[in-house]
């Protein structure tokens, strides 16, 4: 009995690593399957939504009554920093936000950019309309843009320097 369960395990781990899906080699290849990818409506199985809308219609279909009604009652920042490990990080990987999907090309088309900032804009605006408040889709998509390039700023504020040198152009003689 031992010998067949371990062969059924290595025949399993054999028939799986023969299906994976090979990575892009070089850059061409990865550039060719993302553009197939971000064109995609599903993905892994999975439903990709097209735009805000759509994703919280998605959110609506896919989250149960009671989660609903508990996600509701929490004030909105405490809804987004609470869950952000849990429901974030579900939409992040189901929804293909690093890899690549027409779900991150729209934000991306708009400015927000880095895949936990699209989860918590998405929680803000699910979380205020199941509260029946106005989205303020433009708003919160600017408040998320600023907010990265003001951190990839202090970023090089406090960068150290390693090296300098002067360029000089070279004036082709030798």
């Amino acid at each position: 009995m031992r010998r067949v369960l371990f062969f059924a395990t290595c025949l399993l781990f054999f028939s799986l690593t023969m299906t994976a899906q090979k990575p892009a080699e070089t850059e061409s290849e990865w550039e060719k399957e993302y553009n197939a990818r971000v064109r995609k409506s599903v993905i892994n199985g999975v439903y990709i939504p097209k735009d805000l809308n759509d994703a919280l219609n998605q959110l609506d279909k896919l989250i149960d009554s009671e989660s609903k009604v508990k996600f509701k009652w929490l004030e909105e920042d405490e809804a987004v920093k609470k869950l952000h490990f849990s429901f974030g990080r579900w939409i992040i990987y189901n929804w293909s936000l690093y890899e690549g999907s027409r779900l991150s090309v729209y934000f991306q088309q708009i400015g927000v950019t880095y895949p936990d900032d699209i989860a918590k804009l998405l929680m803000r605006a699910y979380h205020r309309k199941l509260n029946r408040k106005d989205l303020d889709f433009p708003g919160l998509a600017k408040f998320y843009a600023e907010k990265r390039k003001e951190e990839h700023l202090e970023k090089l504020r406090e960068g150290e320097v390693i090296d300098e040198f002067k360029k000089t152009k070279d004036d082709g003689k030798q």
